[in-house]
């Protein structure tokens, strides 16, 4: 039988009409661990669903990487560049490519009544992944693509048909300068989309690529360029590499050099923004970890001070001090272990409130998403609690000093 084990459990679970530890010193470390996980548990799960959030934006309106005419400027009325639907399949085959889709923009003007608004069309084809616009579609449907008919149904988002009035079915003009001449379109809204990301919600409508390359003259296989959508995020530089496979280092028929980017290229600055918060939870992390060390630390040695007589007795006995320190380690733990359970349950029930019922709304034109979000992964639960136990496992070593000074003879006779 273990026997610092037995009387660590005795001392912990003893009942109330027995001489126990103070209560308050135990709600005390309890709570402070309970507190601290929380916290830690929270930071994590709101970084990675704010970092999350706002990746999949961007994602959602200019895939993982793209090609396009290394001559394109960055004002979205693009150098063209030829792309064999063959091109198109090899990248869908690769072991990282989820799907690839070409695409076209074109700069335009929206006018209802009197109220204009400058933005860009933008040209899908047949073979579009909608799911990011499903998944954000606040009123009506999307639209059908052939392969002959051109269609005039778009999706605006809600941004922009707030600003010119507009509901679905209903239609608009759209203006477009192309070589100087000015050249006007008529679409109709077939569906009204809501990302929360301001700077692309009033920017972006989507409508036919076969618009885009009628107004510029353009042939069939010719786009503004390729959207590659991958399967997984963090494998970006694995499949960077097996898209440059295939385009790197090539022209087009007509003479244009394929440029790959990727996301983090095409948006340096806000992703460079998302890896400096990693900074804030960092600290966040390490205050609530000095907080939880210094409440277990506080604790404990009111804990053995209280038990002074029985230290005391123990010795005289014969025990030694690394058997009496593990009574208190054991003992402890105890605390530590309730304070880590209601914890975690705390933490994930918060975080699940969080990402599911959007309690906390904020302001998209600052923070690019409209709520809190917050998404644990079993990753961050494990790490964060294998942490928190080897930290407080270190911490308890710390009173074993105070354990070994207690005389045996002046503990009995102060009792």
């Amino acid at each position: 039988m273990n026997l610092e084990l037995f009387i660590a459990k005795r001392i912990h679970f003893e009942k109330k009409g027995e001489r126990n530890v103070p209560r308050p010193i135990v709600r005390i470390v309890m709570n402070g661990i309970v507190v601290s996980l929380t916290v830690m548990l929270i930071a994590v799960g709101i970084l990675n669903g704010f970092k999350t959030e706002v990746r999949e934006k961007l994602i959602g309106f200019g895939s993982h990487i793209q090609i396009s005419s290394s001559v394109s400027n960055q004002t979205y009325e693009t150098q063209p560049i030829q792309i064999n639907p063959s091109v198109i399949d090899s990248l869908s085959n690769l072991s990282e490519v989820k799907h690839a889709q070409p695409f076209a923009t074109q700069p335009c003007i929206l006018k209802v009544g009197n109220v204009i608004h400058g933005c860009v069309l933008k040209g899908v084809d047949k073979d579009y992944e909608w799911e990011f616009f499903r998944s954000n579609l606040k009123d009506g449907k999307l639209f059908p693509i052939s392969d002959t008919a051109t269609t005039n149904q778009t999706i605006i988002s809600k941004k922009i048909a707030n600003l010119l009035n507009l509901k679905v079915n209903d239609t608009y003009q759209a203006y477009f300068i192309i070589e100087g001449k000015v050249r006007a379109r008529q679409f109709t809204v077939c569906g009204i989309y809501e990302t929360g990301f301001l700077d692309y919600d009033k920017l972006f409508i989507v409508g036919d690529i076969k618009h885009v390359r009628k107004l510029n003259g353009w042939e069939e296989n010719q786009c503004s360029g390729v959207e590659v959508i991958i399967n997984d995020f963090d494998q970006l530089e694995k499949a960077q590499e097996q898209v440059f496979g295939i385009i790197g280092n090539r022209y087009d028929n007509n003479g244009n050099y394929y440029l790959m980017r990727t996301i983090r290229q095409i948006n340096p600055q806000i992703f460079s923004w998302l890896d400096l918060l990693n900074t804030n939870v960092v600290i966040i992390l390490v205050l609530m970890t000095l907080v939880a060390g210094f409440t277990i630390i506080s604790g404990l040695l009111i804990l053995i001070l209280e038990r002074t007589n029985m230290i005391g007795l123990m010795k005289a006995m014969g025990a030694t001090n690394k058997s009496i320190w593990k009574i208190f380690f054991y003992h402890a733990f105890f605390l530590i272990g309730k304070g880590i359970i209601i914890g975690n349950i705390i933490g994930i029930v918060v975080c699940y409130l969080l990402q599911n019922h959007q309690i906390i709304p904020l302001n998209a034109d600052d923070y690019y998403v409209d709520f809190v979000p917050a998404r644990l992964e079993l990753a961050h639960i494990i790490i964060v609690n294998i942490c928190t136990i080897v930290v407080s496992a270190a911490i308890l070593h710390i009173p074993t000093n105070i354990i070994a000074k207690i005389s045996p003879i002046k503990s009995i006779k102060f009792d």
